[in-house]
This record gives structure tokens, sequence and C-alpha cells, in this order.
């Protein structure tokens, strides 16, 4: 018999004195985890920070990776913000963008400056969602109402909800 159907069966295997022994590996240090987790996806520094604490890291140690990892570019919060703005801003509304970039745990200075560019395109953009899902303007109260508050849930604010509702900046598209 082999030997790993003798291992897997308990049995020993008589030719080799020494059975391999399985070895853990130490915990990664927390810059190590740090740059696994950006490997994969942008984090904002509050973020890295919650989830390498809740892993078990010490904060001085986290303190210092997250400072490294800040002076070389690595973990740039204006960067996670604009991720998120490209990724979500095609369907939704101003107000639904910042909520996320706030639970995120980006600087209010951050969030400022990214609801700033986006104030702009934010009546173009909630009649490209509402053209594609309606496509006309409600003949009746109880349409307008639900297309208002389709809108509505999509994070757009009331005084464009009502534009685009209403047909007023069809002449933009």
């Amino acid at each position: 018999m082999s030997q790993v159907f003798q291992l897997i069966r308990g049995g020993t295997h008589t030719q080799s004195s020494a059975a391999p022994e399985l070895t853990t590996q130490p915990p990664a240090s927390a810059k190590a985890r740090a740059v696994s987790l950006l490997a994969q996806r942008e984090y904002s520094r509050q973020a890295l920070q919650e989830k390498l604490t809740a892993e078990g890291q010490s904060p001085e140690a986290l303190a210092l990776a997250l400072d490294q990892l800040e002076a070389r570019g690595l973990v740039d919060d204006s960067r996670v913000a604009e991720s998120l703005v490209n990724r979500r801003s095609g369907k939704l509304g101003g107000m639904r963008i910042k909520q996320e970039l706030q639970a995120k745990g980006l600087s209010p200075e951050v969030v400022a400056t990214t609801m700033a560019s986006l104030k702009e395109t934010e009546l173009a953009r909630a009649q490209a969602i509402w053209l594609k899902k309606f496509g006309r303007v409600a003949a009746d109260a109880a349409n307008r109402n639900r297309q208002a508050r389709f809108l509505a849930t999509r994070g757009f604010s009331s005084d464009v909800v009502r534009q685009v509702v209403s047909g007023l900046g069809e002449e933009d598209t």
C-alpha cells in the first residue's frame, strides 16, 4: 500500500522512520497582510486598519506599516474615492455615492472634493439612468411618482429628480 493511503487510513509506513510533519506558518506581518489585501482591491487607510485590527495585528505595528504604505503611495484615499466613483456613478446619484464614500472611512476633505466634481454631472447621469429605465415622460401622476421614487432611491437630489421626471432637462440630452 502506498504511503499516502497508509497515512489516510491511520497506518504507519515502516520504510521511513520519520513521517512528514505539517508546519504552520507564522502569522504574516501587518505590512505583508496589508499589501496582500491591497493587491485584491483598493482600501482606505481606515478600512485597512479596521480589517487588520480585527485579524489581531498590533496597533503599533499596524500604524507603522500603514504609514510606510501611504508614503509609498500604496494607500491613497483619493484613489479609493476615484475608484468608487468610476464604478458607481453610472448607476447612483450624489447622495448615495457620498454615503458610500463616508462608509469607507474616507476623510471629509476627500469626500467634499469628490462630491464637488460629481455635482456637475448629476443631471446628465440622472437623465441617462431615467432614459434607460423609462424612456419617456410619465402620462399620469402615479407613474411620475414611481419614476421619482426610482431616481430618489438611487440617491439623486429632489431638484434633479423633479427636473428629470417632468422632462425639463430633456433638451440637454
